[in-house]
């Protein structure tokens, strides 16, 4: 009979792999840190009072228990802060909560938590925009979010001279009267389309000269071109960067530009994104005022449509609204820090 050999150390099998057997009642790192997720990860509410907050405001739609449950947070605690007087915290949202509420109200809803967060900023202490999102949500408020803007009134099925495109080789305007921007959109009223032919100074994105008129005839874009040389008085030299519609091509048009000394300037064919600042206007008026038309009924008349383009892009655009582009100032603020 073999007997084993003294001084050796009997070594147990390998586990497939070449790792070592676990010893026996001891569990992997894997199996111990399983029954700890949320302790490890978190909650994407970081506080209690955050989860209540949320329960709070949801516990019309779902039952107790089970938001209790999905915030993990237990029953008892929700309603014992039910019962209990409102944290300096919960205390200082609710203040904020109204301001936000106020701004919100204000602009018609426009504005979302980064616009609000500026807003907030002038009239006393800083607010963080997450903040702000959160209330927003709680309440269950929002901004007037982007729906793409898809341009139509564009027709270059002409023989009119085209003008290069100076707005790609020139750099960015550090000043007024530089580059002038222009385009054409349309409007549908229970009398038809309203067309709308607007001009913006690049510099400040300011709405320099505008017309509406029922038809597409160079009358319309015009119009907004004159307005926007009376009001202006520009130096010779200005760009004037249009897309390659008939109207802006039209020697009509040109003899206009000519006469005032400005420089036509044109984006490339099928590529409205060569006047970028342009097609984002016209996207940001078309979301936050024919779409708030729209959703009470539409505009009945073309001069109704009319009247609130006006009160938009000279009441409401030009002096209030905080443009990201501008660090959240208006276009007439921005204009102003020149003085």
């Amino acid at each position: 009979m073999e007997t084993p050999l003294r001084g050796r150390r009997h070594t147990p099998a390998r586990r497939p792999g070449g790792r070592k057997p676990r010893p026996p009642g001891r569990a992997g790192p894997r199996a111990r840190t399983a029954r700890h997720t949320k302790k490890k990860s978190g909650h994407p509410l970081r506080t209690v009072e955050d989860r209540y907050q949320a329960i709070d405001a949801m516990k019309t739609e779902h039952p107790v228990t089970q938001l209790c449950a999905a915030f993990d947070v237990t029953r008892s605690g929700y309603h014992a802060w039910q019962k209990a007087p409102p944290s300096a915290r919960a205390r200082a949202d609710a203040a904020l909560l109204e301001q936000v509420r106020q701004l919100h109200t204000h602009h018609r809803g426009r504005y979302g938590a980064p616009r609000l967060q500026r807003a907030l900023r002038q009239r006393g202490p800083r607010h963080g925009t997450k903040r702000i999102a959160r209330l927003l949500r709680q309440a269950g408020l929002r901004g007037r979010t982007p729906r793409r803007f898809v341009p139509r009134t564009t027709d270059s099925r002409h023989d009119h001279p085209i003008a290069p495109n100076h707005l790609a080789q020139r750099p960015a305007p550090t000043g007024p009267h530089q580059v002038w921007v222009s385009d054409l959109t349309d409007v549908r009223t229970g009398e038809g389309w309203l067309y709308l032919a607007v001009i913006l100074d690049l510099w400040s994105r300011r709405v320099i000269g505008w017309s509406a008129s029922a038809t597409l005839a160079t009358t319309t874009v015009l119009a907004a071109l004159r307005m926007a040389l009376t009001h202006r008085q520009p130096p010779r030299g200005v760009r004037h960067h249009s897309d390659r519609g008939v109207q802006y091509a039209s020697a009509e048009h040109r003899a206009v530009l000519a006469a005032a000394g400005l420089e036509p300037s044109m984006s490339r064919a099928a590529n409205p994104y060569d006047n970028a600042a342009m097609e984002s206007f016209m996207a940001t008026y078309k979301r936050e005022c024919v779409g708030l038309a729209e959703e009470a009924g539409g505009y009945a008349t073309r001069a109704q449509t009319q009247l609130d383009f006006f009160n938009y892009a000279e009441t409401y655009y030009n002096r209030e609204r905080r443009h990201s582009a501008l660090g959240y100032k208006s276009p007439v603020d921005f204009e102003r820090q020149l003085n």
